[in-house]
């Protein structure tokens, strides 16, 4: 479902859940819908997730979901699983660049899930703004910041598998905030099983497509699929097309003179269709940036990251 469809079945301004009250609706897909509302006892603005699978289940007039048959009540059962795992990953890392949930709770026959309110635009809001041609500058003030939050959910053995411009919030000051965990697995290294919601095409490798073996080389193929979509304005050609026929540009010709080489390099490395040709851990390609992309705001970070940091690499 279109995420208009979303929010045509959203609550209504001023709805009570628990001790949170909708305020407004900011966003919706296929499988939830995004408010923000305010929690009557802190009186602070929070961000409140509502697992609601469309294809599935309808809104009565008392605001409960209803499933619309046996076969989609259970399939439902299943993606209630999936929306407190994604809650329960969450919960596993505090980092200041990874969305933190604050509580998770039933109501309406559905699941909800309460994040931390942050004023800001998704990238995505930029990459259109500019039609891509987003400043190196730009790039790496955010692009540290997001891969220092991407390692500490690898050290906690998970994966994110659906990194993109829409899952990336860009709060005042360039601190990004990693977003929508629905996608996010465990263990770090795994075969993929099926499912909605686990990929998007332009920003997920081919392991994803073809439910292969997934680990941080994944996720990283989706840092270089969205800093090229930063440079160009638009994902890049979609994995399998690529493994048919890749015209993808490389990003050291197609943006030649633009970025430095080094960054250039560092996205080609990240999109490499042969997963074991990546960089197969965020310290590998920290490392390979080296001085260039220390965060000066936290002296010694990068040291410290990739000098505990050490997944093994894929067997060539």
């Amino acid at each position: 479902m279109a995420a208009s469809s979303s929010l045509q079945h959203a609550l209504r301004p001023g709805h009570k859940l628990n001790r949170y009250t909708i305020d407004r609706t900011i966003g919706g897909g296929g499988f939830s819908v995004v408010y923000e509302a305010i929690d009557t006892d802190s009186h602070k603005k929070v961000v409140v997730k509502e697992f609601l699978p469309l294809d599935q289940a309808r809104r009565r007039e008392d605001a409960s979901i209803e499933y619309v048959s046996v076969d989609t009540t259970d399939t439902a059962a299943a993606g209630i699983r999936r929306f407190f795992n994604e809650a329960a990953a969450l919960a596993k890392v505090d980092h200041p660049f990874i969305v933190k949930v604050r509580d998770v709770f039933r109501a309406n026959n559905t699941v909800y899930m309460v994040m931390d309110f942050h004023k800001g635009h998704d990238l995505r809001w930029y990459v259109k703004r500019n039609s891509g041609r987003l400043s190196e500058h730009f790039i790496m003030t955010i692009f540290p910041k997001l891969l220092g939050g991407l390692a500490e959910l690898h050290k906690n053995s998970l994966l994110h598998l659906d990194i993109k411009p829409a899952n990336i919030y860009i709060r005042a000051g360039g601190r990004p905030l990693l977003l929508d965990f629905g996608a996010a697995r465990q263990p770090l290294i795994s075969r993929l099983r099926s499912g909605p919601n686990t990929l998007t095409v332009g920003y997920a490798p081919l392991e994803q497509h073809r439910n292969g073996h997934i680990g941080p080389w994944t996720d990283l193929y989706a840092i270089g699929a969205t800093i090229y979509a930063c440079m160009e304005g638009k994902a890049p050609v979609g994995s399998p097309d690529r493994a048919n026929k890749d015209t993808l540009k490389p990003a050291t010709k197609r943006f030649a003179g633009r970025y430095s080489r080094r960054l250039l390099d560092s996205v080609d490395w990240c999109l490499h269709m042969d997963q074991t040709q990546r960089p197969q851990s965020v310290s590998e390609l920290v490392e390979f940036l080296n001085q260039e992309w220390i965060d000066e705001e936290e002296p010694g970070f990068w040291e410290k990251l990739t000098g505990r940091l050490n997944w093994p690499r894929l067997q060539r």
